[in-house]
């Protein structure tokens, strides 16, 4: 199983002493199903959970609360990860009802709820999606749901970017699990979800958010609360120094999109054979960040091909290491969304 490599990759053995107090902390912003793009998907709860147990860990708890405006119990059990805690016999905190302290976060006063205060390990596991207000919502965003309502609501105030990045000084995520699942397009609350199946694991939360944005079709140096995280010291902006490890190369091609309306509009422009989840989404991202930027009206329909059907054949414009033949063709496999927009700005003339 893959999430059992991916937390088997020096997990255990990070964490140590099986007593240790050990938080899983999804994103369960409100009640939404995973497959909206949304909330994280209860398998990968299951599978840690799963994983952490067969390891004799014995102090586990999952915490989250939902945004300002929904009741955590109701999300925790629409997206179905009360269930999950509820068959692993493993408690679930609702943070929105637990008591907070106020800690000086570099400089800034923030409060935080005391149970998260209280572990001993913390397993992050966001969904790496758009968002409205900050562009990019991954792991660092993701910490908003371990502080109170009322800290939620000033951190509005404010601009969410500076308090995401020095709350982030006051919380350490130990071990990150990003649910690239099908994360939307552009907004955080779902509803054009674009399906890459993927899930990554990350130790540092700032170059797991700059490999986020470039992901989505972002410069990481154009969001203000990456760029605020990696000068407060909480990590690393570096994705082209990073070293990458793929697990599960060469995984089955997808013949169809399962796409909400938007999705569908911008996979119009595609002309996909035997693509990759990750490549085609990609790819769907990328025409995203175009069509906000310039529009697509350069871009003929159904004229970027993609997919390993393209393998040793010719052709204009392809997206993918399997278009090499092609005339014109950006490598990767898959490419990152953000060098996706700029192969087809410049190939199209933007």
């Amino acid at each position: 199983m893959a999430i059992k490599v991916l937390c088997a990759s020096g997990l255990s053995g990070d964490i140590g002493d099986k007593t240790k107090r050990i938080g899983i902390k999804p994103n369960i912003l409100g009640a939404k199903k995973a497959q909206d793009g949304a909330v994280t998907h209860p398998e990968l709860v299951d599978a840690v959970i799963t994983y952490l147990k067969d390891e004799g860990f014995i102090n586990l708890v999952v915490l989250e609360g939902s945004w300002v405006g929904d009741i955590t119990s109701k999300a925790v059990k629409t997206c179905g990860i009360y269930d999950v805690c509820k068959k692993h016999n493993v408690p679930f905190v609702d943070l929105q009802k637990d008591k907070s302290k106020t800690l000086d976060a570099a400089g800034m006063k923030i409060a935080v709820c005391e149970q998260a205060l209280a572990l001993d390990y913390l397993i992050n596991i966001p969904v790496l999606k758009g968002h409205c207000q900050t562009t990019v919502t991954c792991a660092l965003k993701n910490s908003k749901g371990l502080i109170p309502n009322s800290e939620k609501r000033r951190f509005h105030t404010l601009g969410l970017h500076k308090p995401i990045a020095h709350l982030n000084t006051v919380i350490h995520q130990d071990y990150i699990l990003v649910d690239n699942i099908c994360g939307d397009l552009d907004f955080e609350d779902g509803g054009n979800p674009v399906v890459m199946d993927r899930v990554l694991a990350f130790k540092d939360p700032v170059l797991c958010d700059s490999f986020a944005a470039e992901s989505i079709g972002y410069n990481p140096q154009d969001i203000e609360y990456i760029r605020l995280a990696n000068r407060l010291g909480i990590g690393s902006m570096d994705v082209a120094g990073a070293h990458y490890i793929a697990l599960n190369e060469g995984m089955p091609a997808i013949k169809k999109l399962d796409s909400t309306r938007r999705v569908s509009k911008l996979a119009e422009y595609a002309n996909p054979a035997d693509a990759c989840s990750a490549c085609y989404g990609s790819l769907i991202y990328a025409l995203g960040r175009l069509e906000e930027k310039h529009g697509l009206g350069n871009i003929e329909k159904a004229s970027v091909c993609i997919g390993q059907g393209y393998k040793g054949k010719s052709g204009e414009v392809g997206i993918g290491s399997c278009t090499s033949c092609f005339k014109k063709s950006l490598a990767g496999c898959p490419p990152k969304a953000v060098d996706i927009v700029r192969f087809l700005e410049k190939e199209y003339i933007y």
